[in-house]
């Protein structure tokens, strides 16, 4: 998988989907959760960064985490006096961060991730208390989203009421889903999710 997403970052922000998306997410984001000026963020595949430096310009750091290099490399050549995004290539799964963060954001990275569960926990433990996750994926769909094929897509989609229950039993409450954008394609529309969600205190 980490191979395909290496092959692609030089020409992932090409064209209008992924910059819309990543657009639609921030909104409905930014329109649930204020976003401070202290806030330290998380950006789980982060990949080039789309999402990562919107929400730069309204909080003090974000660290954008991703399995693919190439990906990371196209985010750090976006960087610039003014913005900075820090990054990390990392498993945090298995190699957990030394840090943690006031937020976790994510888009369209959730399906490519086999161990759901397991992925709400390490959320869990690199937050802050009261911490927020805001993470942006797929509606349940009939796994033709993907039009290169489904290589490295372990979900076709989520469908919110399971999701919601993996969200509450990893230590999250105030579990919100909040429609964000439809990509249309080939005929076809596919819904995009943002649920957003509190650490336990």
């Amino acid at each position: 998988m980490t191979e395909r997403f290496d092959k692609a970052a030089e020409t992932w922000d090409k064209g209008d989907m992924r910059q819309n998306i990543a657009h639609s997410v921030f909104q409905t984001l930014s329109s649930r959760i204020s976003l401070l000026n202290h806030m330290e963020i998380m950006d789980f595949g982060a990949g080039t960064g789309l999402l990562s430096f919107k929400i730069a310009r309204q909080v003090k750091r974000v660290t954008g985490v991703d399995l693919s290099e190439k990906m990371l490399e196209q985010l750090i050549s976006k960087n610039n006096d003014l913005m900075e995004v820090k990054t990390v290539c990392r498993d945090i799964m298995k190699s957990p961060l030394d840090m943690t963060f006031h937020g976790i954001v994510s888009s369209m990275a959730m399906h490519h991730v086999e161990d759901t569960a397991g992925l709400f926990k390490t959320f869990h433990g690199h937050l802050k208390r009261d911490g927020f996750i805001a993470i942006a994926d797929l509606e349940s769909e009939d796994g033709t989203f993907h039009s290169h094929g489904n290589e490295g897509v372990y979900h076709f989609g989520f469908e919110r009421d399971t999701l919601r229950h993996t969200i509450e039993e990893a230590g999250f409450e105030h579990v919100r889903f909040h429609h964000a954008y439809t990509v249309e394609k080939e005929g076809s529309d596919y819904p995009i999710f943002l649920v957003t969600a509190i650490k336990k205190s």
